[in-house]
C-alpha cells in the first residue's frame, strides 16, 4: 500500500541526507517535491497546500536550523504532519456500556464498497476479542447481499438476521429483539449500496437510524476510487451523523489519497482497513503506525499484534525452550511456517519493518516456495522430521517422491531435499550458537535482549525466499508491544551510531 508516496517522500528525504544545515533553498526545493508527490497521490490540492505550508512553517523554526541533524528533524516533521492529517490519535468504536444493551453499528456507502464482507470480517475479529456479534442483512436491493451474508456467518461461525423481500427498517428494527434474545452484544447492519442522490434510499437510512439508534455509523470507502470517495463521504455526512469509516481494498492502493484526505475534508475519522480476501484481513487504523508505513519507517507493533493472534502463549514458551536446548526440530520449523502464513503475505509482514519496504520495490517473494518446503516436510516420517540426520539417500529419493520432485527422466529428484536438509542443519548449528550467548533466554524473550535479531539472514533455505534482518522476531514466539517499541527505539539508536561513524570516516 502507498508504494508511490512512499517512493517519491523517501526520494524528497534523501535529496536532504548529508547536508550540514537546512536552509530555506533547500527546504522550499523539498516541500514542492512533497506537494507533488501528495498530489500525484490523489489529495486534493487544498490540502495538499495546506500541509506543505505547515511542514515549510516547522522547518524554518529555530529547531530545525540549529539541529545536530536537519535531515532526520524534516523527516520527523513530515511524519507528525501526516500523523496529524491522518487524524492524531486512534479513536475505538463506542461500545455501549449499559447492561443488556446491544451496541448498534451500521455500515453504509456506494454498491461495491465492501460493505458485506467488511461486515463479515468485523464480525469475526469482534468474535475473536470476546464479543458476541449479530448479522443484519438489510440488504434487500441486491439479490445475492442475503446469501453472501449468510455464507460468510457461516463460515466465521455467527448468526445472521434476514428476511427475503422484507422492509429494511423493519429487520433491523426486529434485530435489536432478536440479539437480545440470543444474548448478543453487538448487532452488525449491513445495508445496501446507494448513490447519494438518491433520495429514497437515503431516506431509508435515516429512518434505520431513528428506529436502532447506532452507537456508530461508519462509511464503507472503497480507497481504489480515490479522491471520489472522500467526495461521497462528504455527501453521505450531509444526510447521515457518519462516526467513523473502513477504508477497504487498501492493500491494493498504492496511492493513499483517500486515506491521507477522508479525515481532513470530512472531519471522519478511520477505524479500520481491509487489506485482503480473508475474513481476517482488516486492521485497526492507527495514524502514527500508517505514517511510519508511509515513509519507510515500518510498523514493529502491527508486527507483533499479528504473531499474538496466532501464536498461543503457551506453546511460544515450549518453543522459546526448544531453541534455548537447541532441540528445534522439522517439525517445530513445519508448525512456525503455517504460522507466519496465517499472519499474511511475506511481502507484507516484511514491509512492516524498518527501512525493508523500500528494498522489496520489484522484488517477486514467491511464496508457493514455501509450499514446497512443506510438502518436503510432510512426507517424511514422525521419526525423521524429529532426526532429521537418520535420512540416507533411500530415504531421500522416497521423500522426494512423495513430495512430488522429479527431475525430466521421471526418477525422483533428490536436490531440493539434500538443500532442505543440508540448510537446517546449517541453521541448528547457529541456533546452538545464539543459544550460548543467551538469545533464547526468558529475558531475550520479554524484549531485553532484542530477540532473534539476524534470524533468517545467510540462514535462509535455498528454496525460501530470503528473509532480510528481522529487528524483535522474538515477537513471533511469544514476545510483546513492549518489546516491538524496544525493538524500535533498538533501530533509531543504531541509525545514529552508524551516522556518527560515517561522520568521523570523513
Amino acid at each position: 500500500m502507498f508504494d508511490s508516496l512512499t517512493d517519491k517522500m523517501n526520494g524528497v528525504f534523501r535529496t536532504l541526507v548529508g547536508k550540514g544545515s537546512i536552509s530555506e533553498g533547500n527546504i522550499n526545493d523539498a516541500v514542492r517535491e512533497v506537494r507533488v508527490a501528495l498530489l500525484e497521490a490523489d489529495v486534493s490540492v487544498g490540502i495538499a497546500r495546506d500541509f506543505v505550508n505547515r511542514v515549510k512553517e516547522e522547518a524554518l523554526g529555530e529547531k530545525v536550523l540549529t539541529a545536530v541533524d536537519p535531515s532526520e528533524m524534516f523527516v520527523k516533521i513530515v511524519h507528525d504532519a501526516i500523523v496529524d492529517l491522518l487524524g492524531g490519535e486512534r479513536e475505538d468504536i463506542r461500545w455501549s456500556t449499559l447492561p443488556g444493551e446491544p451496541t448498534v453499528i451500521m455500515l453504509c456507502g456506494l454498491q461495491g464498497a465492501g460493505k458485506t464482507t467488511t461486515a463479515g470480517k468485523l464480525a469475526n475479529r469482534w468474535k475473536n476479542e470476546g464479543k458476541k456479534p449479530l448479522l443484519v442483512a438489510a440488504d434487500v436491493q441486491r439479490p445475492a447481499a442475503i446469501e453472501q451474508l449468510k455464507i460468510l456467518g457461516q463460515q466465521i461461525g455467527v448468526p445472521v438476521h434476514h428476511q427475503h423481500g422484507g422492509d429494511p427498517v423493519e429487520i433491523c428494527k426486529q434485530a435489536l429483539e432478536i440479539a437480545k434474545l440470543q444474548g448478543a452484544d453487538t448487532i452488525i447492519l449491513d445495508t445496501a449500496g446507494r448513490l447519494h442522490v438518491d433520495d429514497a434510499l437515503m431516506d431509508e437510512l435515516e429512518r434505520i437510524v431513528k428506529k436502532t439508534k447506532p452507537a456508530e455509523i461508519i462509511f464503507t470507502c472503497d480507497s481504489m476510487i480515490g479522491q471520489s470517495a472522500v467526495d461521497t463521504a462528504q455527501e453521505f455526512k450531509k444526510r447521515l451523523p457518519l462516526t467513523g469509516a473502513v477504508m477497504t481494498k487498501l492493500d491494493s492502493d498504492a496511492r493513499g489519497g483517500a486515506a491521507l484526505s477522508l479525515r481532513e475534508t470530512t472531519g471522519v475519522c478511520i477505524k479500520y482497513v481491509t487489506v485482503g480476501e480473508k475474513m481476517d484481513a482488516i486492521e485497526e487504523f492507527h495514524p502514527e503506525r500508517m505514517a511510519g508505513r508511509i515513509l519507510g519507517m515500518g510498523d514493529v507493533v502491527s508486527l507483533v499484534e499479528k504473531a499474538q493472534q496466532v501464536v498461543d502463549e503457551k506453546e511460544a514458551e515450549a518453543m522459546r525452550k526448544k531453541l534455548e536446548k537447541n532441540s528445534f526440530t522439522l517439525e517445530d520449523f513445519q508448525k512456525q511456517l503455517a504460522q507466519i502464513k496465517k499472519m499474511g503475505s511475506i511481502k507484507d509482514l516484511l514491509g512492516l519493518l524498518p527501512g525493508i519496504g523500500s528494498k522489496l520495490k520489484g522484488l517477486d517473494i514467491d511464496e508457493s516456495k514455501f509450499k514446497k518446503i512443506e510438502c518436503i516436510i510432510q512426507s517424511m516420517t514422525p521419526e525423521e522430521r524429529k532426526n532429521p540426520e537418520i535420512i540416507g539417500l533411500p530415504r531421500i529419493k522416497r521423500i522426494a517422491a512423495g513430495s512430488g520432485h522429479f527431475d525430466i527422466g521421471g526418477q525422483p529428484a533428490v536436490k531440493p531435499v539434500k538443500d532442505l536438509l543440508k540448510q537446517f542443519g546449517e541453521m541448528r548449528k547457529m541456533i546452538g550458537k545464539l543459544g550460548k550467548l543467551g538469545l533464547f533466554s526468558k529475558d531475550a524473550f520479554n524484549g531485553e535482549m532484542g530477540g532473534m535479531d539476524g534470524v533468517g539472514g545467510d540462514s535462509a533455505l535455498p528454496e525460501m525466499p530470503r528473509l532480510p534482518q528481522m529487528p524483535g522476531m522474538g515477537g513471533m514466539f511469544g514476545g510483546s508491544k513492549k518489546s516491538a517499541t524496544k525493538a524500535q527505539r533498538d533501530v533509531k539508536k543504531e541509525r545514529k551510531k552508524e551516522k556518527k561513524n560515517r561522520k568521523k570516516r570523513r
